[in-house]
This record gives structure tokens, sequence and C-alpha cells, in this order.
């Protein structure tokens, strides 16, 4: 008899388990689904003039609204650590940047900081690595995961 309660504990676990990895995913494909949103209306429509920190506040509030709607509508703490998404996305990007190899026209003689801030934030100037698509391929993305998350964290309601 022990035995089976046992078993029906830990099916339990499992079955929470399971619920809580679909619910992350789900929350971190809408995060990244209204970011790449975001990114087609702005392709289609093209405006003239938009600098990159635009950019970079739109790719953050757009997703943090979202992450609003969806957490106001549905409680659920796992759209919180979304934000460890998008950090693991950056470092993964930030280690790819640092790995490749400078030269004309490819930063040349960039220290490490030099790489990163010119890669994804083109401050002063873009890098030339990774064909000038840094702030597309990892600032962005992890702004709208890090704001999902954010807006998430807005509208949870705290357990009692």
């Amino acid at each position: 008899m022990d035995s089976l309660l046992h078993t029906d504990e830990e099916d339990a676990r499992s079955a929470k388990l399971s619920r809580q990895a679909g619910s992350f995913l789900l929350h971190t494909f809408l995060a990244f689904g209204s970011w790449a949103a975001l990114m087609c209306v702005g392709y289609a429509l093209n405006p003239p003039g938009i600098p990159q920190w635009g950019v970079l506040a739109a790719s953050f509030a757009v997703p943090m609204l979202v992450g609003l709607a969806v957490t106001k509508v549905r409680q659920d703490e796992m759209a919180i650590p979304i934000w460890l998404v998008g950090l693991m996305w950056l470092l993964i990007i930030s280690l790819w940047v640092l790995d490749m190899p400078t030269g004309p026209n490819a930063c040349f003689q960039c220290g490490a900081t030099d790489k990163l801030t010119r890669t994804f934030f083109s401050l002063p100037s873009p890098s030339g690595l990774l064909d000038d698509d840094g702030p597309f391929l990892g600032t962005w993305p992890a702004a709208a995961l890090i704001g999902y998350a954010v807006g998430a964290k807005l509208v949870l309601k705290k357990k009692s």
C-alpha cells in the first residue's frame, strides 16, 4: 500500500513538471513571436529614420505589453523566468562574437569590450562583425524576452 501512495506522488510531481515545462516553452514562444511580429510589421512599413535605440525600446515594450496581457488573462508564474532565456541568448551570441577574428572592416584591433559594444549597440560605430546584424541577432531578441518577463511580473498576483 505504501508503494502505491509513493507512485501517485511521483506521478503528480511529474505531471506538474511537465505542465511547468510546457508553460515555460509557451511563454518563450509568445515573447519571441511578439518580437518577430514587430520585426515583420517594421519590415513591411519600412519607416525611414528609426534609430537603433528606438527599435530596442520597441523590442522591449511590445513584448512587455504582450506579457502583461497574457499574464493578466492567465496568471502563470512561469512567465517570469523567461528573462533567463534572453540572458542566455545574449551570452551565447556574445561568446560567438568574442570568438570572431578581427581585421580590416571587421573591428580591426578591437578588444573584448569594443567588440561587444560596437556589435550589439553600434557605439560609436558598427563593428562589421556579424555583417552589422548584431542588434537584430543578439540585443533585440534578448530585450524582447526580458520585456515579456517584466510585463508578466507587473501583473502577476502574489499568492497568499
